[in-house]
């Protein structure tokens, strides 16, 4: 399936991207609100994920993630990978390393919702290599 088809089967823009330093494949990411809660639209495409990675807060803080379309997984340092199909909400604690991104077959969209909290920074960490993301994917 082209992007072009994949945007005709979510509600929330695709938006404009390719290639990204801390993703592996092409993310597109839309901006749907930044008012009250800044709120975006990720779309990755087929097995790109993006690295591990930190969203850190002294108080409050973290990420929530909705699948919006496809299917994708979210996973945490030293945790299985979950599966995320529309509809999935996945409440991601500051301070805990973690990565998501599509399934190998299918395009995947979440909306991306930053937790308002204190001192909140992102912290980039290493790429997930193509045999560490099959490994975890393949377990469900």
């Amino acid at each position: 399936m082209t992007l072009e088809e994949y945007q005709k089967t979510i509600v929330f823009p695709v938006g404009t991207g390719g290639p990204h330093p801390f993703f592996t494949g092409k993310v597109y990411l839309a901006q749907i609100s930044t008012e009250q809660l800044t709120v975006a639209n990720v779309t990755f495409e087929p097995g790109c994920r993006n690295n591990w990675h930190i969203h850190h807060a002294t108080s409050g803080g973290g990420q929530m993630l909705i699948c919006v379309g496809g299917r994708g997984f979210y996973q945490e340092w030293g945790r299985d990978a979950v599966e995320m199909t529309p509809g999935t909400v996945i409440h991601v604690p500051a301070n805990v390393k973690h990565w998501h991104g599509a399934a190998p077959d299918s395009w995947f969209s979440h909306l991306n919702i930053d937790v308002p909290g204190e001192d909140t920074s992102g912290e980039p960490l290493e790429h997930i290599s193509d045999e560490d993301y099959l490994k975890a994917v393949q377990k469900q």
